[in-house]
């Protein structure tokens, strides 16, 4: 049964029945298009590609716009390992005030100041950052992989003419 804190929807990975797909070999390029029909490799468990720590990884739902300079987008399902340590620059799903939230997570050092400083960053210049600072954030996870729709979705901007 997943869980369902504030506007989030988590979901323990379930990682015991195989997920196999077809994989090509051929490393696909954006540009030029080629038949990868006949460069199959065999199946791929995607889970495996997917799930490092079955015990520790959740499927989280996004909602909202405040990473979508990062191309983490409302609706996008992303990747939780909670077994990880957030490192600067790792995205991660984190509770502020008991409200989950994905947010990047970066570490300052001051020149001149002992000691350093940790934000919760998001991708959205109208959103601010969020000061880690005790009790009122929770870390709960770090954010491995995103998957979102493409197909029939406008969330990317048209490339400029002549590119592909």
């Amino acid at each position: 049964m997943p869980e369902r804190p504030g506007n989030i929807t988590i979901h323990p990975a379930g990682v015991n029945t195989p997920l196999s797909i077809p994989l090509s070999q051929v490393l696909l390029k954006a540009g030029f298009p080629s038949p990868a029909q006949d460069y199959m490799e065999g199946d791929i468990d995607i889970n495996n590609v997917l799930v490092r720590h079955k015990e520790a990884t959740f499927y989280v739902r996004i909602s909202g716009d405040s990473m979508a300079g990062a191309s983490i987008l409302d609706g996008d399902l992303a990747v939780v390992d909670r077994s990880l340590e957030p490192q600067d620059g790792d995205f991660v799903v984190a509770f502020v005030d008991g409200e989950p939230t994905i947010k990047q997570f970066r570490v300052e050092q001051h020149p001149g100041q002992s000691g350093t400083r940790a934000w919760l960053v998001p991708w959205n210049e109208h959103f601010p950052r969020i000061p880690i600072n005790g009790g009122d954030v929770v870390l709960w996870g770090v954010v491995t992989f995103v998957i979102h729709e493409v197909k029939g979705t406008s969330h990317a901007p048209m490339p400029p003419s002549g590119r592909r």
